[in-house]
């Protein structure tokens, strides 16, 4: 059985679609290029905005023209993450899906389902000209997953409608009516290389991989390691002691995605390289023994002997360096005080590069509370001010207040109950969604998301439920065809 072989097929077709065309962040020209055309393939006004979105005007069925506009809403690019092991390349590849018992794949890569299902979703009921429903507006937004920029920049006379149903919620038979905002926190600093005589030093790669990863909001609070957390343990222990001098690190490479994997290359006196190494050893050892029980896979961290590398890191800057990684917050700050289950503030350490004379360390803050967001990026700021870089916050957005008395979202309930016997979960979320962001340019509308279920999205453990999509797609169209008439 293939992809093309599940059902609902029309939106499994749509999706395997996408899948055949890179969108990694940043590189959304050609899908959105697709969806046009697809989108005037099946009748629909279809256009690309100002701000790089794609826009589809869909018309009501017959005896339906009198309902209020409904906008289904996702975004067309991806998290582009793979394993250590793999040569895809994310500009220039499909992604390779393969199916595991009732859950769909990729191999050794993100799967794009976050938020490809939402938009295959979409695609599906343009392609469908048997649905009943009102008029529609389909927005599909570029580069969410970097920075949300077509939400920002999209204009706020693009819509006509009165409901936005957004399509990038990942667990089936739950709606969304809030969520965090973020920030992110940008720190830099210029540096002047050392020299290093290679006489009497040995040079080691100091390498994690192999942990899980996963999305920076969702699950922030599930208390997975941090690889660039722990290779600043590491390097505490070996270089802060004098067994070892640091030369370049890195780790992570995107702002919403917890690192799996970093590496450090650093030279060792002759002499020391058997302590050195039993050092490094005994923090493996420490690491397995404390994230054991949600590493399922283990922590796999090696010093391997490399090439000498012609530089290093000035002193006090490598120990400022390290030191403030070490004791920057990371992880969950505090719940919601009034629902102590859902995360208020958290902060993500994700991606570290340091080399050739430059060091920038960039991390996501989240919080539904803008002061404690503010709260968290100062003191973000104090630390690595501290450590002599330059520190900018950008790319801010406030959270999306939870309207609990959403006329939408009672209906959606009602009709959810109607289909499965029992009421949809409605909660609020600790990852960032475009809802907070269009909402403020169209103040009447009225919004909630949902979507099917997906595990570890932003990781190469990205998964779809099967089950779940029929689900979804099934609750879309029922929707659709429940909308109100205009008043």
């Amino acid at each position: 059985m293939t992809i093309l072989d599940l059902k609902p097929q029309n939106v499994w077709r749509c999706f395997h679609a996408l899948t055949q065309i890179p969108r990694p962040s940043g590189h959304t020209k050609q899908v959105a290029e697709f969806l046009v055309d697809f989108g005037k393939k099946n009748g629909a006004e279809a256009f690309i905005d100002n701000a790089g979105n794609v826009v589809m005007r869909v018309a009501a069925t017959p005896g339906y023209e009198n309902r209020e506009i409904a906008i289904l809403q996702a975004h067309m690019d991806m998290v582009p993450q793979k394993t250590k092991e793999s040569n895809h390349n994310f500009e220039t590849d499909p992604i390779e899906t393969w199916i595991d018992g009732e859950w769909l794949r990729a191999k050794d890569t993100t799967l794009g389902a976050d938020d490809g299902m939402g938009v295959a979703a979409a695609m599906a009921v343009v392609e469908d000209k048997t649905l009943e429903h009102g008029p529609l507006e389909v927005l599909i937004t570029r580069d969410e997953e970097t920075g949300m920029y077509g939400a920002f920049e999209l204009a706020p006379d693009t819509l006509k409608g009165k409901y936005l149903l957004n399509l990038d919620s990942e667990t089936e038979g739950e709606i969304t009516i809030g969520c965090a905002g973020g920030l992110d926190v940008v720190c830099t600093m210029e540096y002047q290389e050392m020299d290093i005589n290679p006489e009497g030093m040995v040079a080691y790669d100091i390498a994690i991989k192999g942990l899980l990863g996963g999305h920076s909001g969702l699950e922030i609070n599930q208390g997975r390691a941090n690889a660039n957390k722990l290779m600043a343990r590491v390097l505490f222990a070996t270089v802060n002691t004098g067994l070892a001098h640091l030369c370049s690190w890195h780790g992570g490479n995107m702002r919403n995605a917890i690192p799996r994997d970093g590496e450090a290359v650093v030279v060792v006196p002759q002499g020391k390289e058997a302590e050195f190494k039993e050092m490094v050893a005994k923090c493996a050892e420490t690491f397995c023994r404390e994230f054991g029980d949600i590493e399922k896979e283990g922590i796999k961290l090696t010093a391997t002997p490399c090439d000498m590398p012609a530089k290093a890191i000035p002193d006090e800057v490598q120990t400022n360096l390290i030191n403030a990684v070490l004791a920057a917050q990371n992880g969950v700050m505090r719940n919601i005080p009034t629902i102590p289950e859902i995360v208020e503030t958290s902060s993500n350490l994700a991606i570290i590069n340091v080399a050739e004379g430059k060091a920038e360390i960039d991390l996501l803050a989240r919080s539904s509370q803008d002061s404690m967001k503010l709260y968290l990026c100062n003191g973000l700021k104090a630390c690595f001010s501290m450590a002599g870089m330059k520190v900018e916050f950008l790319g801010g957005y406030s959270g999306w207040l939870p309207n609990t008395k959403s006329p939408l979202v009672a209906a959606m309930s009602d009709v959810y109950e109607k289909m499965y016997g029992k009421r949809p979960e409605i909660l609020v979320c600790h990852a960032g969604l475009e809802c907070g962001i269009i909402g403020p340019k169209y103040p009447e509308m009225d919004m909630a998301s949902f979507g099917p279920t997906l595990l570890s999205p932003h990781t190469p453990s990205e998964r779809c439920y099967i089950p779940s999509v029929g689900k979804f797609y099934d609750f879309v169209a029922e929707l659709l065809k429940n909308i109100p008439v205009k008043k």
